[in-house]
């Protein structure tokens, strides 16, 4: 079993910033794409920001130019920086990761989710 534990939410207010942090941990697994999806209330799951085991990102257009992905593979960790931010963000912000183990290829895990609010 893998699991994927996000930290950094929180209340901020329009035009401020947050890190979100996503640690995968687990035995005998291999991350592949990782990344961040975000479901506000009465809304769908969408995504926000993928980023491959290589490092090449790709972004949500609505995010685009406010926020970076990146990741740590040795510490098994991906982080999403939010600058900018707009009341229209505020989200509950799941990490994904795509896993591979001993008993599955590629596999999606999701976190528990963290909670992104953004107003004044």
């Amino acid at each position: 079993q893998v699991q994927l534990v996000e930290s950094g939410g929180g209340l901020v207010q329009p035009g401020g910033s947050l890190r979100l942090s996503c640690v995968a941990s687990g035995s005998a697994y291999t991350l592949y794409t990782m990344g961040w999806y975000r479901q506000a209330p009465g809304k769908q799951r969408e995504l926000v920001a993928t980023i491959t085991s290589g490092g090449s990102p790709n972004y949500a257009d609505s995010v685009k130019g406010r926020f970076t992905i990146s990741r740590d593979n040795a510490k098994h960790t991906v982080f999403l920086r939010m600058n900018s931010l707009k009341p229209e963000d505020t989200a509950v912000y799941y990490c994904n990761a795509e896993v591979t183990t001993p008993w599955s290829i590629r596999d999606d895990y999701w976190g528990q989710g963290t909670q992104v609010t953004v107003s004044d």
